[in-house]
């Protein structure tokens, strides 16, 4: 039998064994839900470039500002308005006269609903010089002029308005025709979405229907270009998993720190057990006074703390993903060694390790070519049951503000929705997902870890 058929048997034989385990099962599929979600993260999030952009303000301010996800109108009793994006507007262009042209859209909006949206809107690209026109038909048939403002620039420019702050006088206005005495503060979404009785302001009543937004844009010269226009409906209710303070969308960010988890955790626990079994087989295999100092070193690493150590470092040296990895590596590498020396204690006695030495073999030769390859099953067994810990150390450092503000992980959201009063503000959104898809992974790699010990282990070994 070649090696390729060897290597190929003995996988069966494992797999035929861990399949019995069924928690192992339990956390493949757990696994392979988690490398699918970062395979398509691009796919399955509205913001692709969250992972680049989660602290650019500027990426988020179409969105509405900590509003509950939008499952939410399942159980409410009240139906919220959800966040939607209104894009590829179609226009008509009419000739004046040269240079001047006009611009017109339409765009029809139904409102069925009964909490009126945060927001509404209307942004572009532009170069040259335009004035805008937004005029608002509501079902009702009333007219409201929301907006007139002109642009005008050298260069390709953004243009971003919002309907209802541009929009305040206008709506006071129109109110007044209905209510003769105004009060201190106005509720400008809650006065264009409702209906106009007595009770505007003390007990609004939705009026529901058909809402036309009537755009004009005047180019007023020949050079003038206006391109990508979208309006957006900023709403009461956001996203899968809603939004923060900030406007970000959770869901994004929750996605786009699924590989960083797998990444911190694996690759931690990559190093460390590396070092671990090769720092335990060296020791078995020189014994006498090598043995007793390594032995010596690994017991004072052993009694430190790491948390406050990390925190410390942390602290110290200017945070980042890889000094963070190789802080946790320098202290997790204590783990296998106990174990892996006893085993290694059993393997240099065995026949073929003795004929290496007689053979003049190196004990490098023998340490690696012969010891460690024996232990590559158990030490997959214990990277599994290392990255839950490197996961969970990463997500404290980074809730105190010491992680990587370079990128998105979920210790780092914690810690914005505990920098942004979250729980007393009662956004179980922004703490709870980011909360269970750490407890997640790390029951995902604990169970791996249980199941593949189970069956390497001889002494949990129970056929």
């Amino acid at each position: 039998m070649n090696k390729t058929n060897l290597v190929a048997k003995q996988l069966k034989d494992f797999w035929n064994e861990f399949k019995q385990v069924k928690f192992g099962i339990a956390g493949i599929i757990l696994l392979i839900l988690f490398i699918i979600l970062v395979i398509f993260e691009p796919f399955l999030t509205p913001f692709p470039k969250a992972s680049t952009r989660w602290r650019d303000i500027t990426y988020w301010e179409d969105n509405p500002r900590s509003v509950p996800p939008i499952w939410m109108n399942w159980f409410s009793q009240k139906d919220y308005t959800p966040t939607e994006y209104i894009e590829d507007l179609e226009y008509t262009e009419q000739n004046i006269s040269s240079p001047i042209s006009i611009l017109n859209s339409v765009i029809e909006y139904q409102y069925d609903y009964d909490v009126p949206p945060v927001d509404l809107i209307y942004r572009g690209n532009f170069k040259g010089n335009f004035s805008l026109n937004i005029v608002l038909e509501r079902p009702d048939g009333n007219k409201i002029n929301l907006v007139t403002k002109s642009f005008s620039a050298n260069t390709e420019k953004d243009f971003r308005i919002s309907l209802i702050n541009e929009s305040g006088n206008n709506v006071r206005s129109f109110a007044r025709r209905y209510v003769q005495n105004l009060p201190p503060r106005v509720n400008i979404n809650t006065v264009l979405f409702s209906q106009t009785d007595g009770e505007l302001f003390s007990n609004p009543t939705p009026l529901n229907g058909t809402y036309k937004l009537n755009i004009n844009l005047m180019k007023l010269t020949e050079e003038t270009v206006i391109e990508d226009t979208r309006l957006v409906v900023s709403g009461s209710v956001s996203g899968w998993l809603g939004t923060d303070n900030s406007k970000r969308d959770v869901w994004s960010g929750l996605l786009a720190g699924i590989k960083w988890a797998l990444f911190i955790g694996l690759m931690t626990s990559a190093i460390s057990v590396s070092i671990g079994v090769i720092y335990g087989v060296v020791s078995a295999y020189y014994g006498g006074i090598v043995d007793s100092i390594m032995q010596r070193i690994w017991e004072v690493f052993i009694n430190i703390p790491l948390l406050p150590v990390l925190i410390v470092l942390s602290a110290i040296f200017s945070p980042s993903i890889w000094s963070l990895i190789l802080m946790m590596s320098l202290f997790f590498w204590v783990g296998p060694v106990k174990t892996v020396r006893s085993m290694a204690l059993q393997i240099k006695e065995e026949t073929y390790v003795e004929a290496a030495k007689a053979l003049g073999a190196s004990h490098r030769r023998i340490i690696f070519r012969h010891m460690i390859p024996i232990l590559i099953p158990y030490s997959f067994a214990s990277m599994a049951l290392s990255v839950p810990s490197a996961i969970l150390y990463e997500a404290t450092v980074s809730l105190l503000g010491l992680g990587d503000a370079t990128i998105v992980t979920w210790g780092q959201i914690l810690h914005d929705a505990m920098n942004g009063g979250a729980v007393t503000n009662g956004l179980w959104w922004w703490v709870v997902p980011p909360g269970i898809a750490i407890a997640l992974v790390g029951m995902t790699f604990a169970f791996l870890g249980f199941a593949m010990d189970t069956i390497l282990n001889p002494k949990l070994r129970t056929r």
